[in-house]
Formats: C-alpha cells, structure tokens, sequence
C-alpha cells in the first residue's frame, strides 16, 4: 500500500478516534499536537489502526513511536 493510501486511512481513523474533522495527519504530527491524546484515546487509535491494516504491534513497538510518520513506516514494515 502507498504512503498517501496509509496516510488518507489514518486521518479516517484520527478524525473517528478524537471526534474532530480538523486534525490533519502529517509525518510529524505528535500526541502533544492533538488534543485529549491521552492513554486510553491512544489505545483505542492503535487499537484502530490494527484493525483497519489487518496487523498487530507490540507494546514496545507503539511506546516507542514518536510521530506518525514512524507510525506509518511501522504499518508498512508490517504488511
């Protein structure tokens, strides 16, 4: 799947996860950049994106993400 593909896919997901339409999924886009990011609204987004990509990540592979653009390249390693 293609980044841009990976990327439209995620911002579904953000914009379902934290109920707000605005955010905008980029590479460097950070938990501190989007508002009620807190654990449990963590776990539901990789809860989300798990299901939506049909891959499973490990705790320590989502507790070292720091940004999206890692978590993409996360996805990619696992399809």
């Amino acid at each position: 799947m293609e980044k841009a593909k990976i990327y439209a896919v995620l911002t579904g997901i953000f914009h379902d996860v934290f109920d707000n339409d605005s955010i905008i999924v980029t590479p460097d886009l950070t938990a501190e950049d989007v508002d009620d990011w807190d654990s449990l609204s963590h776990l539901r987004l990789v809860l989300s994106v798990e299901k939506s990509f049909g891959v499973r990540f490990s705790a320590s592979e989502t507790g070292k993400l720091k940004n999206v653009g890692e978590l993409v390249s996360l996805i990619e390693a696992k399809m």
